[in-house]
């Protein structure tokens, strides 16, 4: 271990495509961890020909840019024999920790994948299937599908509209949130117990325990919750205002601050006893917003966030997301990496929490790689393969 990388001598092996297990990997990537994608030599992960077409070759384009930085990448046929053992020697040989994939379970016994084959290999494997809806179903789920069936899409909108999805895919970058405290609690466990771990996990299911406000409200106090647009169910005036020159998001969360509201000057015409408890605001909080709503537009958006700081009242310009990326909190956390070919240079997220590796590697990831960059590396430096063999493979397309 160096500059305290506890994940230095961590291997995945991920048979990933689209996001959720992608983003998950790459959570790992940052933790410092030696990741190791796996494709199809022909059908590899779709999102390779997805967005604009950034360098001038195939199946780097910048949809899949965003979120396999840092990564190693082999090219695998597991459905002919060769290519399955050859997957088993990976097991073994490279010492793998990790498992993962996000292939329907009806292909993991035709792959090998399966977790009784490669627990039979390495004992402590953690071994990590991602699903739509869990391990008994087949049913293919795209993020959109699993924001629609787990309710997300119906309390997203105006009140009076349609059902909306969501600004970010959150059953998929959700799912891979929770699938990585469970690798976290799988690899203690280990390291307490020396025993591997199964995980299958369903994205639906993840979706879902996002209502954890929601379903008690709703099955336990026969709440009717749905779409409500900007303002919130429970708590007023919590909404978005227009200034001047834009919009800014106000958040009043007890009596206390609303009290500090009514205390400016602009806003002292609010200050009326029937709002001065938060259910008297809720039980008006159509003509309360519009109030405000006349209010707010009087001032610039600096002015007013400027107002409502000094009592310490939430609020926030609506930013773009050009905005969001000058942020000066965030500015200074993005990542980046450079192609050594091409010499393109990508801007990526900051991380959610900044890591010993990321600090020894000073934000700087390696490039995402092209499909199968590193079968040389790995094939023949970590497998033993002779040119011969490689050969052989490459022309039958194992790899």
């Amino acid at each position: 271990m160096t500059n305290g990388n506890i994940f230095e001598s961590l291997t995945i092996l991920s048979l990933e495509q689209a996001i959720v297990v992608p983003y998950f990997t790459y959570r790992l990537v940052l933790d410092g961890a030696r990741v190791i994608r796996l494709e199809h030599p022909v059908i590899h992960d779709p999102n390779r020909l997805v967005g604009d077409q950034v360098l001038a070759e195939e199946r780097m384009n910048a949809y899949y840019l965003t979120i396999n930085a840092g990564k190693k990448s082999l090219t695998l046929n597991l459905k002919e024999e060769r290519g399955r053992k050859i997957l088993h020697d990976l097991i073994i040989k490279l010492d793998v920790d990790i498992f993962v994939t996000n292939q329907l379970p009806k292909n993991y016994g035709k792959l090998g994948i399966d977790y009784e084959t490669l627990a039979a290999l390495k004992n402590d494997l953690i071994w990590i299937g991602v699903t739509g809806f869990g391990p008994e179903s087949d049913e293919g789920a795209y993020d959109p599908i699993l924001q629609a069936r787990a309710a997300l899409m119906d309390l997203t909108g105006e009140a009076d509209g349609s059902p909306q999805v969501l600004g970010v895919p959150l059953p998929d970058m959700g799912s891979s949130e929770q699938v990585y405290g469970l690798a976290m609690k799988a690899l203690y466990k280990r390291s307490l117990t020396g025993a591997g771990t199964r995980i299958d996990f369903s994205m639906f299911r993840s979706s879902a325990s996002w209502h954890a406000i929601n379903i008690p409200m709703t099955a336990s106090f026969n709440k009717k919750l749905t779409r409500r647009g900007n303002t919130h169910e429970f708590f007023a005036p919590v909404s978005v205002f227009a200034t001047r020159d834009g919009f800014v998001y106000l958040a009043v969360g007890n009596d206390r601050q609303w009290q500090a509201l009514v205390s400016l000057e602009g806003f002292r015409k609010l200050d009326q006893e029937c709002y001065r408890n938060n259910a008297g605001r809720i039980a008006d909080v159509k003509n309360l917003n519009r109030m405000l709503n006349e209010i707010t537009a009087q001032y610039s958006s600096r002015e007013l966030l400027a107002q409502l700081a000094s009592i310490t009242v939430p609020a926030s310009k609506i930013n773009s997301l050009p905005e969001l990326i000058e942020d000066e909190l965030i500015k200074g956390e993005l990542l980046t990496a450079v192609d050594a070919q091409s010499g393109l240079k990508i801007t990526l997220s900051p991380p959610p929490h900044s890591t010993d590796y990321i600090k020894t590697c000073n934000k700087k990831l390696s490039f995402p790689p092209r499909l199968g960059e590193h079968n040389h590396e790995i094939y023949a430096a970590d497998l033993g393969l002779s040119a011969e063999e490689m050969e052989s493979l490459q022309e039958e397309l194992i790899i």
